[in-house]
């Protein structure tokens, strides 16, 4: 797939990263090692014999350039995204290749559409925020699900988790959301973003099975409400979370991930249920597979094959479902994820 080009990962030492490393190297692509602390990064080559560590620091505009320098791409891992996701786009923009990231940040998503839409589309350069579990999986999967419609009423994304075991980075990444927004809950409603000081509800949701119906946080503050909207033309965007995923994401003793086999995954299981409605119809996409962290990783470097391979539909900052073909993207995730449309 890759070729032998390189691909540099910005925060290759973290949990995340690590996936990501793995699965570039897996798919014929060279990865670049790069982040902010040295020995961090020199420990990771040392695993990865032949990979080059690059340190850098977002403050540090030159130390970026070097660490880019021959890369095709590059894929930050490195939360919080609301401090690295701009310098490194920068980075990207001074070397003229693509930039993806895994942010589930809903503000630092925000940014980067805000700030950098029309800069990229000038200079042809393509950006994709939230290539992750979260953003990414649930855009792609609504955007499936929309099939051959123009707009729709409303949809919902529901996240069926076995459990939820954080790692430090995203308590890090969640913590400098939480305080940019307020402390507030951020949902979709009448076209826009909302934030809001009330107390979510719970519902009980009907996931397929082997899942079930299971109780939800309704509405809990995901990255899809920026995702979706980006370019669907759907009012209502409404996120769901299993209550026992929440709980151990709030609770401050929650252990982090624990390996359970030889790729380094956990033994969690995820089920994400989209139901997207118009009029009085319906459609629905499910996807099911395991380690929300893990399958980060084939989800990124599958956008990265795609962009540099022309497999895309524009340029400039665009969300997964808007620029790539959503259905075929996740078929080629098959190993990965299980999934079923019912349109």
């Amino acid at each position: 797939m890759g070729s032998g080009q390189m691909v540099a990962v910005f925060g290759a030492y973290g949990h995340t990263g690590r996936f990501v490393v793995a699965e570039l190297r897996e798919h014929g692509f060279v990865p670049i090692l790069s982040g902010r602390d040295a020995g961090k990064l020199q420990a990771l080559a040392a695993s990865w014999p032949g990979l080059e560590a690059r340190p850098a620091s977002v403050g540090d505009p030159v130390s970026l350039d070097l660490a880019l320098a021959g890369a095709a791409a590059v894929i930050n891992c490195a939360g919080p995204f609301a401090t690295t996701a701009a310098p490194v786009i920068e980075a990207a923009l001074r070397a003229g290749i693509a930039y993806v990231d895994v942010a589930a940040e809903i503000e630092a998503n925000v940014d980067t559409f805000a700030h950098f839409t029309d800069r990229a589309r000038a200079a042809g350069a393509v950006i994709v925020p939230a290539m992750a579990f979260y953003g990414g999986l649930g855009d792609l999967l609504t955007t499936a699900a929309m099939g051959d419609w123009t707009a729709a009423d409303e949809a919902h994304i529901a996240y069926g988790l076995s459990g939820w075991q954080p790692t430090d980075g995203t308590r890090v990444a969640g913590a400098v959301s939480r305080q940019r927004r307020g402390g507030a809950r951020v949902v979709y409603r009448n076209g826009r973003l909302d934030y809001r000081q009330d107390d979510a509800t719970t519902l009980k949701w009907p996931f397929p099975d082997p899942m079930g119906p299971r109780e939800v946080i309704a509405e809990f503050t995901m990255a899809d409400v920026v995702t979706v909207p980006s370019h669907l033309s759907i009012p209502e965007v409404r996120t769901y979370m299993t209550v026992e995923a929440a709980r151990d994401l709030s609770a401050p003793d929650t252990p982090t991930p624990v390996s359970v086999d030889e790729r380094g995954r956990s033994a969690q299981t995820f089920l994400v249920d989209v139901v997207v409605r118009s009029g009085g119809g319906e459609r629905r996409a499910v996807a099911s597979g395991r380690d929300i962290y893990a399958v980060t990783a084939p989800l990124a470097v599958e956008a990265v094959h795609r962009i540099l391979t022309g497999q895309t539909r524009t340029v400039g900052v665009a969300s997964a479902g808007e620029i790539f073909d959503a259905p075929s993207f996740l078929r080629a995730l098959s190993s990965h994820i299980s999934l079923e449309l019912r349109l």
